[in-house]
């Protein structure tokens, strides 16, 4: 393959013919010394390219013969070399090598990097506390010192008492890469037991720790992921998911079958945990574990990723402890919120798309679900911050993405509500079932995560903690926006800018669109930090999301997924017809299932956007169900194995549908070589089928971190860092002028 020289010359390139990479920087063949030096003695060249009139060379590339018939299709696939592990693959390593020594000393020489570099790390430099959790007296709490790599785990005596850091991740590595996941505290506070995870990676590793004096005792609990930690009553173990030990060497490949939930003794080896709940064979299912705060049911949930879950319940009280299953359909949500004896209090989206509050007792003979709150038709329930707190049902619902609080009483007879402190979103309810005290956190795009202290019986609410941060939110203005899509839905919008601001200005939209998960307001440093250069920051609530409930969630999934990729570009479109977006101005930015968005839109309508910023994207939609927990997503997104939805993955696959000649905007790619959840071959593929591609002189470079994964658990440097490289990409592309500020 003949690698393609590019132009770089602001927003206005032009075209540069092609020549063949010379064979004396050959990335695949040099030593690590070597490559060095010629990394060192590239960046001049890479700097200028960024800055001036100058070629860029792509890396070269191997391009192999390999193809395959799926009904009746060829597909070409020339770069599925890229798909081995670069630890374990050496040609791979090279080539990510050489990929970031091409985009790295051009992103370091845009104007303006170290200026988002800055403001950016000012924006993150504020102590962010979580909704606490009570136990016996004792509160425990996430805290975000703001710039620490990692937050700790504190505890105090009182919710108002001094406090004592029980776990800092901050000290277990030099580069930040191990985190506290996932812990749970014993009923009487005395343990807690914590989740490790290491470089982004899913898996855990648990350990316990004795909260009264800060000694880890011998327990280690491995190959967790995708689990919950819940107690039992008793104090005596825990409960928590995870698979098989791996094949050596196979770790970061392995797939999610076999998952189930286990109980942990304290004090005996890990080969000794009782299985709880087993998996069903040929069946890529997930259980995840919770223990209502009474201590007396255990409750197991068990999703094949379709939005919904099945639901098992154990009484922990009865001599026989025998599972009863009360939820067989995996097709709607169900999460309890609590209980009153043997009275579950749960919230369903089973016959009620918006949701609504059912209840079941399980000392009658024969129990059945009874209605309780009936499904809304102006309003989405939102279980996440719904808990049965002290003697109330405490509802959020949201009302065109916006939140509300109710309360009700235990007849579900309507009881007033909640008061906040204003548009926003609520959420991590802390409280239990008669206790007068509860906590939840409310947040905005111009609010910053703030605990509030509910009193239950006197409907009463205070500010418990509130982040001081460094940008005047005065000069922030949040428009909730509609616009039509190309089907004539309508579909919400929030812009967010700086008031002064009149006429167009650059804008980064963003959105994700998938697996009935909403884009609620929330207070979002990076997104400020592009807004105080004034610019434009834009969320379009697309379907596929949970915004509408879910019938939403469905109308942009599997064979509706297109519903997604058209609501975004009419989002798109919408800004700039409202004169709120310049033309050429226009950037996007989505991760996850939001970087198969944007990788699909571009190849949609290229001449829409000026720059694209597609982040751990699933973007080969035709193999996505062959690595680690992909095989699931088939209940999102269709299987590549079945024909019809074959051609409808085909129809917008990013990898497959990118185009030729055609003028393509600038598109930065991230990634990280630890992600195994979307895996990073996708982008490594999707990367050399651009620069391979004739689609123009914008530049087409991969990002790549090391030492991190799929998004949780990186370290707020490399955050730091990575969006200070997206956004002087993405300012630099659609005519951003970026000013030091005060």
């Amino acid at each position: 393959m003949t690698a393609r020289v590019t132009r770089i010359a602001g927003r206005t390139p032009t075209r540069a013919s092609c020549r063949k990479m010379p064979e004396r920087i050959s990335w695949p063949s040099m030593t690590r010394p070597l490559r060095g030096a010629v990394t060192a003695l590239l960046f001049p060249i890479v700097q200028a390219a960024a800055e001036e009139n100058v070629p860029m060379i792509y890396p070269e590339t191997r391009q192999a013969d390999t193809a395959e018939v799926h009904f009746g299709v060829t597909i070409a696939d020339p770069f599925r070399w890229l798909e081995n592990d670069p630890r374990q693959d050496a040609e791979v390593a090279r080539w990510l090598e050489a990929q970031n020594a091409l985009s790295r000393p051009y992103l370091e020489a845009l104007p303006g990097q170290q200026v988002f570099k800055r403001r950016l790390t000012a924006m993150f430099d504020h102590e962010t506390l979580l909704p606490p959790v009570e136990r016996a007296g004792k509160y425990f709490l996430i805290r975000n010192g703001g710039l620490d790599n990692q937050p700790q785990l504190l505890m105090r005596q009182g919710a108002d008492g001094a406090n004592r850091i029980l776990i800092d991740p901050n000290i277990w590595s030099r580069d930040g890469t191990l985190a506290l996941a996932e812990w749970a505290t014993s009923s009487d506070g005395a343990f807690v037991a914590f989740a490790l995870q290491d470089g982004g990676s899913d898996w855990r590793t648990i350990y316990v720790m004795d909260t009264s004096t800060g000694e880890m005792l011998d327990d280690k609990v491995e190959w967790a992921r995708f689990t919950t930690i819940a107690w039992h009553p008793d104090g005596s173990g825990f409960y928590y998911s995870r698979f098989p030990e791996p094949e050596e060497g196979a770790a970061f490949s392995t797939s999610i079958e076999g998952h189930a939930v286990y109980f942990h003794r304290l004090g005996s080896d890990q080969s000794e945990d009782r299985l709880i709940h087993a998996p069903i064979p040929g069946r890529s299912l997930l259980h995840t574990a919770d223990v209502t705060p009474d201590g007396r049911y255990l409750i197991v949930y068990s999703s094949a990723l379709t939005g919904g879950v099945a639901v098992t319940v154990t009484d922990l009280t009865s001599e026989t402890q025998q599972p009863r299953i009360i939820v067989k359909s995996y097709d709607d949500r169900w999460v309890l919120l609590g209980n009153v004896g043997t009275k579950l209090f749960f919230a369903t989206q089973e016959d009620a798309p918006r949701g609504r509050i059912v209840t079941m007792d399980l000392s009658e003979a024969r129990p059945e679900f009874s209605e309780l709150i009936r499904e809304r038709t102006d309003a989405v329930l939102r279980e996440g911050g719904s808990a049965l707190l002290g003697d109330r049902i405490v509802l959020s619902y949201t009302i065109d993405v916006q939140s509300r609080v109710e309360r009700y009483r235990l007849d579900g007879t309507f009881d007033g509500n909640v008061s906040l402190p204003g548009p926003g979103s609520t959420g991590i309810v802390q409280g239990r079932p008669g206790e007068n005290e509860a906590f939840f956190a409310f947040t905005s795009y111009d609010a910053p995560l703030t605990v509030l202290r509910l009193d239950v019986e006197a409907n009463s609410t205070t500010v418990w903690s509130e982040p001081k941060i460094a940008v005047d939110l005065d000069d922030i203005v949040v428009e909730p926006q509609f616009y039509t899509s190309r089907d004539g839905t309508r579909i919400p919008l929030f812009v967010v800018r700086r008031k002064e601001l009149n006429g167009p200005a650059p804008t980064m939209l963003s959105a994700y669109g998938g697996f009935g998960i909403s884009m609620v307001p929330h207070f979002s440093p990076t997104a400020l930090a592009w807004v105080e250069q004034g610019g434009v920051y834009a969320v379009a609530n697309i379907r596929g999301g949970g915004e509408y409930g879910q019938a939403w969630h469905h109308a942009g999934r599997r064979a509706n997924k297109p519903n997604a990729f058209d609501d975004f570009i009419a989002a798109g479109e919408h800004l700039i017809d409202q004169g709120i977006t310049p033309t050429d101005g226009l950037a996007i930015q989505g991760e996850s299932n939001g970087g198969l968005l944007i990788g699909a839109v571009v190849n949609q309508r290229p001449d829409l956007f000026a720059a694209a910023l597609p982040g751990v994207g699933v973007l080969d939609m035709l193999r996505f169900d062959r690595f680690t927990s992909g095989a699931a997503w088939a209940e999102e997104f269709g299987s590549p194995h079945v024909e019809r939805e074959f051609h409808t993955l085909l129809s917008y696959s990013p990898l497959h549908t990118i185009g030729e000649s055609e003028p393509y905007p600038a598109i930065l790619v991230t990634t990280a070589d630890t992600d195994n959840r979307v895996v990073p071959a996708h982008s490594f593929k999707y990367a050399a089928t651009l620069q391979a591609a004739d689609i123009g002189e914008r530049p087409h470079l991969l990002r790549v971190e090391t030492r991190a994964g799929h998004g949780a658990g990186k370290p707020t440097d490399m955050v730091i860092a990575e969006y200070a490289d997206m956004w002087t990409f993405a300012a630099h592309w659609t005519g951003l002028a970026i000013v030091e500020g005060d």
